[in-house]
């Protein structure tokens, strides 16, 4: 069994969606601070982070989409959407702030050799993680799935989807249907993923959110396990 990281550090300074909480880090206690506390040689230290729900690699709550009061926040979502049989499709010859059509999807996952099935998670590399990462590139300079696309993953069956950006839709789109399906179907997805050694794979994934109560989004240490 071999476990892949497909989550980003988290680091003051990293790339964070527009507008959204930057991240803090800071040092809270240190071993200098915290030895006279004790008359053995044990000392510790810990690390302070501010974190926005939506910043680092996370998925979205249905609550950060829908603003229907009775939208789930993320502690209420259950968790079979975070956990499953996945497929990661590469979509990385799309031009970059164009749409990723369903025939994009299509002749994608037919080159994969891998098949879909109805519950599968379905992620899409889009290279820009690798290309761009720690960039301010990588907020601006990718393509994002458009209304056929996005249409496609409903009608697939997909249960959760995913994108190495920091959102699924188009930087240019003032719309984005991605978005609006997810509020319409209850269908969430996850952002800012590393999907380099998982593209065109089969394996489980397991992205368990941070259980934070009233949050719109949950950041995860997101992980593929492969067989």
């Amino acid at each position: 069994m071999q476990l892949i990281d497909l989550s980003q550090p988290i680091y003051e300074g990293m790339q964070v969606y527009p507008g959204h909480l930057k991240t803090v880090t800071f040092q809270h206690a240190t071993h200098e601070e915290t030895a006279p506390r004790f008359e053995s040689d044990f000392s510790f230290q810990t690390l302070g982070f501010m974190l926005n729900d939506n910043g680092p690699t996370h998925v979205d709550s249905f609550s950060h989409l829908d603003p229907d009061p009775e939208a789930p926040t993320i502690d209420q979502m259950a968790l079979d959407l975070f956990y499953g049989p996945a497929i990661c499709l590469d979509v990385s010859a799309v031009p970059e702030q164009t749409d990723i059509t369903a025939d994009h999807l299509e002749a994608a996952l037919g080159s994969s050799g891998l098949t879909l099935n109805p519950g599968d998670h379905c992620f899409f590399y889009t290279a820009t993680y690798d290309k761009y990462g720690g960039t301010s590139k990588y907020l601006t300079d990718f393509a994002g799935l458009g209304a056929s696309a996005v249409e496609w993953i409903v009608d697939r069956e997909v249960t959760t989807f995913g994108v190495d950006s920091p959102t699924p839709d188009n930087p240019t789109s003032s719309i984005y249907p991605a978005h609006l399906m997810c509020r319409r179907e209850r269908k969430t997805h996850y952002e800012n993923l590393v999907l380099t050694e998982v593209v065109g794979s089969r394996f489980t994934f397991v992205g368990f959110p941070l259980k934070v109560v009233g949050a719109h989004g949950g950041p995860t240490r997101a992980v593929a396990i492969i067989d």
